[in-house]
């Protein structure tokens, strides 16, 4: 299954996202890690991206859009899709054992989620376990640097991300629509994290960056970010 639709109206939207943000308060994780995987070609992917976008407002909340591949065909190519972005996907559905869908949202690599359901997003944070890694991460030159406390056998992704994109949509199911997409992915990389301090490349200018430490299970164990 590629998609699910959208559960819920605007109004539950509205409520279920005042919860999702209460919940990412009160649940004591902070910071909580989203990762939304998303498309341009999906109609029912733009409530997500909004809800997203919102979330992201938050401190101590690490939000992040990754666009699959798999939505782009003639119709429309959404330029921000990527294989990495589907193959991380399928990862999280595996090692979840769920069915890879868009708009999928995955909380702190524990849970994965439709989306656009804001109240099962609110339940999600509520009930993610705390992140135990510490992590640091700063600006070195025109470098950056981690800090980081990982178990063995943890590793290190590194994104790099723009903020805010405003697309008008040509074709496909999302045709003529004006798309306000948060906190894409462009450029990702793993690496082992062995520490305590890890040297790493920085984003280009107006990009931000955010470093999550992983279990062998792919559960999020730690994560900062440098704002762009």
């Amino acid at each position: 299954m590629r998609r699910r639709e959208i559960l819920g109206g605007l109004a539950g939207l509205a409520v279920g996202a005042r919860a999702a943000r209460a919940a990412a308060e009160d649940a004591g994780a902070l910071p909580v890690v989203l990762e939304l995987f998303t498309s341009e070609g999906c109609s029912s992917c733009p409530p997500a991206d909004a809800l997203l976008g919102r979330l992201a407002a938050r401190a101590g909340t690490i939000a992040l859009a990754w666009h699959v591949d798999y939505w782009n065909g003639p119709a429309w190519t959404d330029r921000f899709a990527t294989p990495l972005a589907t193959a991380r996907q399928r990862g999280y559905a595996a090692a979840l054992r769920q069915e890879v869908f868009t708009p999928a949202l995955v909380i702190d690599g524990q849970t994965m989620v439709v989306g656009s359901d804001a109240q099962a997003v609110a339940a999600a944070i509520a009930t993610s376990a705390r992140l135990t890694a510490p992590v640091t991460l700063e600006r070195a030159g025109d470098a950056l640097r981690a800090r980081i406390a990982a178990p063995p056998g943890a590793r290190a992704v590194l994104a790099f991300y723009d903020r805010l994109h405003v697309r008008q949509i040509g074709g496909g199911e999302n045709s003529g629509q004006k798309l306000r997409e948060f906190n894409v992915v462009r450029a990702a990389m793993t690496l082992d994290a062995t520490g305590p301090v890890l040297p790493l490349p920085a984003p280009a200018a107006g990009q931000g960056a955010a470093l999550l430490i992983q279990a062998a299970d792919l559960r999020v164990i730690g994560a900062a970010r440098i704002e762009p």
